[in-house]
């Protein structure tokens, strides 16, 4: 990132050096990211057990339509390879949508910005260096909401707004960091991971139902139903098995981010008690709430898709102020460090 601080007339008064080579944004990301197809496509850097699904979704499918659908479709009806088709696309194209989409990932501060509140003291007009506040405050339907400083992105970070250790970001309306996908949930893709989980347990229940009526149709030759297992393709048994133990967990998911949806909360609000009826003592309620589960609903996964703020296939030049985390961080203390200074009486 140093280079790109070389000022033209640097370049020009070594006509001999090559000048550096023009780059995207994205490949002086400061985040915890991976990026594929020049930038288009980002992925958290631990992309977690996002390849298990991909197998096991992809694994369990193939078995299904292999070795369950030809008897199916004899004994019963031809739609249910289509319709298994189906909810296989929908499943593959939301995870995918999910994993590969910018969840809602804010910019760092440049360094000018990041410099500009380091500077900031008491009005007490003290010499001594102090931090600037660790949260503002603002109200939102007439309700307060703390906004805190994030002294990796050298910002305030706006409402409903966390950051993810795992990918190093600040993300909008963070709801969590999901392995099952690799990456973070937020704002820009929790509609592609609620129709992810939802179309999940669709398919899973409708393989679960097609592999019991299988094994009940085998049973109705005269056979006990230990017999038609012990005769059907081991596949079945394989299909049964991970539909029986996957089926609860993606049932159970599904109906807590339902509950989510219906209340406009993420994971993140609800797990730590943000908005709950009563907390310290005070009336406490959600203050981005509708009040209505269908308005709720509505804003949460049919609004408009923001834009992404990252701009990460944009061309970065020469004179454009780097990220705080790409060079202040290696020029400038932190924040800890200068108050431990100042504990220990060291100069500033």
């Amino acid at each position: 990132p140093r280079a790109l601080s070389v000022s033209p007339s640097s370049a020009e008064s070594h006509p001999g050096k090559t000048p550096p080579r023009p780059r995207r944004k994205w490949e002086v990301f400061p985040g915890k990211n991976r990026f594929f197809c020049d930038g288009r496509l980002i992925l958290s850097r631990q992309s977690g057990v996002l390849p298990m699904t991909l197998v096991l979704i992809v694994v369990t499918c193939g078995l299904f339509f292999t070795f369950d659908c030809p008897f199916l479709v004899k004994h019963l009806t031809v739609f249910i390879p289509v319709i298994g088709g189906v909810l296989f696309v929908f499943v593959m194209a939301s995870l995918l949508r999910t994993s590969f989409t910018d969840p809602g990932i804010l910019p760092r501060a440049t360094a000018d910005e990041a410099a500009d509140i380091e500077k900031q003291i008491d009005t007490s007009g003290s010499s001594s260096y102090r931090p600037p506040p660790r949260t503002k405050e603002v109200l939102i339907n007439q309700q307060v909401v703390k906004l805190k400083y994030c002294f990796t992105c050298k910002t305030f970070r706006p409402p409903r707004t966390s950051h993810c250790s795992l990918c190093d970001n600040c993300v909008e309306r963070f709801d969590h960091h999901c392995p099952w996908v690799g990456n973070c949930v937020g704002k820009r893709n929790y509609r592609f991971f609620y129709s992810f989980i939802v179309s999940l347990s669709f398919l899973t229940s409708f393989i679960f139902g097609c592999v019991i009526a299988h094994l009940t149709l085998r049973s109705q030759t005269g056979e006990s139903l230990i017999q038609a297992i012990q005769e059907s393709p081991a596949s079945t048994v394989v299909e049964l098995v991970i539909c029986f133990f996957s089926i609860w967990s993606i049932l159970g998911l599904s109906g807590f981010h339902t509950y989510l949806v219906a209340s406009n909360l993420t994971t993140n609000e609800d797990i730590k008690g943000s908005w709950s009826s009563k907390r310290a003592g005070e009336e406490h309620g959600n203050p981005y709430s509708y009040n209505s589960i269908i308005t709720n609903c509505c804003a949460t996964l049919c609004g408009p898709m923001p834009p992404s703020l990252i701009d990460r296939r944009g061309w970065l030049s020469l004179e454009e102020p780097i990220p705080a985390a790409s060079t202040l961080e290696m020029e400038l203390p932190t924040f800890a460090e200068k108050n431990d200074a100042e504990m220990r009486g060291d100069k500033p």
